[in-house]
């Protein structure tokens, strides 16, 4: 994980792959039932996952294409229309097994031209600007991140692997973020994080501090840290104030200030 741009496009395929395999098989009716992540459909994740997919492969080679879309975007935003409805109106309606085929006939080429591009390079994005290696990788993080709330409306156990660590790197290095996208002073130094992988190894970031940690599995972190989990509802340990501090409203995406579900909110059907 993290190596190199072919990794990181590797394990976003996997991701993408291993949503695909759950969302394939459904009815047209199933694809409409409403999650709880904000009642969005599982139709309405995917039509997110597919429209950012795009935006991020047009900015890796087509920049007006890029431009273009998020003027769309940010211009029906800025004018009041929702998330998923500025989505149905960019998509004229797309749903259903139709748009799971799109997404997954997109995401495919868009990982080999990822594969191939300097992992380096700098492309733009809606915020700040980032290297072709950090966009892939999050566009693996979100994935992960929307996908959690398809098993738990599904009722699916979800079997993750240490590709998982792409997310939980995020996770870790958005730490001063999380306070400041909250107007808060960040505490110093950060957190010590251990955390066990889905194979048991284990993966350490910042200084041991016996009084400044974190520890727990990587999956409950990244749960935490996308905003899938309240941190109540984790065996997640955390010692010291900057530690709670941070787990009551971590958020590893961009955008405004989010608030996590509330306690039992977000969970396996």
């Amino acid at each position: 994980m993290l190596d190199s741009g072919q990794q990181a496009a590797d394990d976003f395929l996997a991701e993408c792959d291993a949503i695909y395999a759950v969302v394939s098989p459904l009815t047209e009716a199933e694809l409409d039932a409403p999650t709880l992540f904000k009642n969005w459909s599982i139709n309405d994740i995917i039509a997110h996952l597919h429209l950012w997919n795009m935006a991020a492969d047009w900015t890796l080679h087509s920049p007006d294409k890029f431009q273009n879309l998020i003027s769309f975007t940010m211009g029906r935003l800025g004018e009041g229309m929702g998330h998923v409805a500025m989505q149905n109106a960019y998509f004229d309606g797309l749903k259903g097994r139709t748009l799971i085929a799109a997404w997954q006939d997109y995401y495919e080429p868009m990982a080999a031209r990822f594969a191939v591009a300097d992992p380096d390079a700098r492309v733009n994005w809606v915020g700040p600007d980032m290297s072709v290696k950090s966009c892939i990788i999050a566009r693996q993080m979100e994935h992960w991140a929307h996908a959690q709330a398809i098993f738990d409306v599904l009722g699916k156990v979800r079997i993750n692997t240490d590709r998982i660590k792409n997310v939980a790197h995020i996770g870790v290095t958005t730490y001063s973020w999380s306070f400041r996208v909250n107007g808060l002073d960040v505490p110093k130094p950060k957190p010590f994080v251990r955390l066990t992988a889905p194979s048991g190894a284990v993966w350490e970031w910042n200084e041991p501090q016996d009084d400044n940690a974190l520890h727990g599995t990587a999956t409950e972190f990244c749960q935490v840290v996308t905003q899938c989990r309240n941190i109540a509802d984790t065996s997640l340990e955390m010692i010291g104030e900057a530690a709670t501090a941070w787990m009551s409203f971590a958020q590893c995406f961009a955008g405004g200030a989010e608030t996590p579900p509330a306690q039992g909110i977000r969970k396996k059907a």
